[in-house]
């Protein structure tokens, strides 16, 4: 399953999950049910993943976590505020680059409608 295919199957949990809890719940909530949702799916979840930071030869103990990575292939950060601020984008890409991974889904739950809560970002990703 490729990227774009993932990515449809992503929105769609995040999108049954909305449906029923609406927003306002913390992030960690959001989390936990993407979580089980997707491993029910038959994916391979990664939750809360430390990736290394790696400069030259030196690998740094500081290290980001993924909130979830799906088939190795999709990482996906949640987010549960107001406004998802400038910064959050460019997080998210400085994680795809840093894996080598090639979209990523940043997921804000608190918004009135999912769809205006999705930012799909990419990283050399062939459409």
């Amino acid at each position: 399953m490729d990227e774009n295919q993932l990515s449809k199957i992503i929105v769609n949990t995040a999108y049954q999950i909305h449906t029923q809890l609406g927003p306002g719940l913390l992030e960690s909530v959001y989390e936990e049910i993407m979580y089980f949702e997707l491993r029910k799916l038959n994916l391979n979840v990664g939750r809360q993943k430390p990736i290394p930071v790696i400069w030259d030869d030196l690998r740094m103990q500081l290290s980001f976590r993924a909130d979830l990575i799906v088939n190795n292939k999709v990482i996906i950060e949640l987010k549960s505020v107001e406004s998802i601020a400038p910064v959050h984008p460019k997080q998210v890409l400085t994680y795809l680059k840093l894996t080598n991974l090639k979209l990523g889904l940043l997921i804000n739950f608190n918004e009135s409608l999912i769809k205006n809560g999705i930012t799909r970002i990419v990283n050399n990703l062939k459409i």
